[in-house]
């Protein structure tokens, strides 16, 4: 699933590496925090409607727990893996920091393909997955949310699950939920909105409007719908956008809300209905457009050293929607170009923060307008951002080793204080 040369786990461990060298960590405090605390593997079987039945693999990860419960998404995904969770598991933790949310990292993932399942073979899946981990998460231990090709719905029948099995009503142990069953408004366009308001932060801090720029973003799912109508209604146009059969592309600008009448819930475009000028290109194309500023929205691993060449010097910033979208060895040449990269773990950030912000509500029993959601939402994103922005300036570093500087030093500051080094 991943395009980086190194695993993904192997690579979020390199990069703690060099971030602990950086801020001469406690060797004890690195340690501790270059594996997961816990992680669980298991399978389990699921009835099909044809009456066999069919055994799926699970995984649920528990990064840290050091500022919190954890907080991570789960994932159904054919080529769903251990060591791209427990990556994810550590970006989360990351995350949840750099925002200054109280929660830890967690992820969770089955090895399936929902595309080819009918609803009720999916509801089977989601409440067995939950059946295995039932004990292992909560309110108060590490709370799951929807991610890569999960949603609302399906969190509304783990949680119901979860409660059934555990005999209490605890609508904050999963969150994501439906608006008609504890979750939250705004929830579903949060991460896309977070994007765009860190965008518009870079073109503040660049010295620049955000009006009549233009991008191409890879990816239709969730993140990228919400973030190419959030770039629209600042003012920008998108050029280009993707999905597993390539990319869709116009000169002028497209109408989003056109494509999406014609896509699939998981982010598939139907070509047969594409309006007149509108272009179908290969997969990669998508960074390959004369653009302002390319969001990758889709999997990790996506800009590597094979394809940055293909990237044109229109392009000012890059805006991580997806999890660790650039290798390595892309980060470096890009650093070196001048592209203002704002990294995943705060590019991304929207979803985790409203889904706390769900957590929040369900604990009160009290529920906010969309409108208060989203300036909640704004404030804490921007305020991330600008400490992510003053650290890379007075400390000469990139955004992404100012922001990971930020996050693990808070993390450690919690491991000293609790007394576990």
């Amino acid at each position: 699933m991943s395009g980086n040369t190194l695993n993904p786990f192997a690579a979020a461990q390199k990069k703690l590496d060099e971030v602990a060298e950086k801020l001469h960590l406690d060797p004890a405090i690195h340690q501790l925090l270059r594996e997961p605390q816990r992680e669980i593997s298991f399978t389990f079987p699921v009835k099909m409607d044809d009456g066999t039945t069919k055994i799926f693999r699970g995984f649920r990860v528990l990064h840290s727990e050091a500022i919190g419960p954890g907080k991570g998404g789960i994932r159904f995904h054919p080529q769903e893996n251990i060591d791209t969770i427990k990556a994810l598991a550590t970006w989360m933790t990351w995350k949840c920091s750099l925002v200054q949310l109280p929660l830890g990292g967690a992820k969770g993932g089955v090895i399936c393909d929902p595309r080819t399942m009918s609803e009720g073979e999916t509801e089977r899946l989601c409440r067995a997955y939950i059946q295995k981990i039932a004990y292992q998460i909560g309110p108060l231990q590490d709370i799951p949310a929807p991610d890569v090709m999960t949603n609302p719905k399906m969190m509304a029948w783990m949680i119901d699950e979860f409660m059934k099995i555990r005999g209490e009503y605890l609508p904050g142990a999963i969150t994501g939920k439906p608006l008609g069953f504890g979750g939250s408004r705004g929830r579903t366009p949060a991460t896309g909105k977070g994007v765009v308001f860190t965008i518009r932060e870079a073109f503040k801090h660049l010295g620049q409007d955000f009006a009549g720029k233009t991008c191409s973003i890879q990816g239709f799912g969730n993140v990228a719908r919400y973030a190419a109508l959030g770039f629209i209604d600042m003012g920008g146009k998108v050029l280009s956008v993707s999905d597993v059969n390539g990319c869709i592309y116009c000169p002028t600008g497209l109408d989003i809300y056109k494509l999406l009448e014609i896509t699939t819930q998981y982010g598939e475009i139907d070509r047969s209905k594409l309006p007149t000028g509108y272009e179908e290109r290969d997969r990669d194309e998508w960074l390959a457009f004369e653009v302002d500023v390319l969001i990758p929205a889709a999997l990790d691993g996506q800009i590597r050293s094979d394809n940055i060449d293909k990237i044109k010097h229109s392009v000012k910033i890059i805006a991580e929607g997806a999890n660790g979208p650039t290798a390595p060895e892309a980060d470096e040449e890009l650093n070196r170009r001048g592209v203002f990269i704002i990294p995943d773990f705060l590019c991304n950030s929207g979803g985790v923060i409203v889904s706390y912000f769900e957590g929040v509500q369900n604990s009160m029993n009290y529920y906010w307008s969309e409108e208060e959601v989203y300036q909640k939402l704004d404030l804490m994103i921007t305020q991330a951002f600008r400490n992510v922005v003053t650290i890379a300036h007075d400390k000469n570093l990139s955004n992404r080793d100012a922001a990971y500087s930020i996050a693990v030093d808070r993390v450690a500051q919690a491991v000293r204080l609790r007394g576990w080094v």
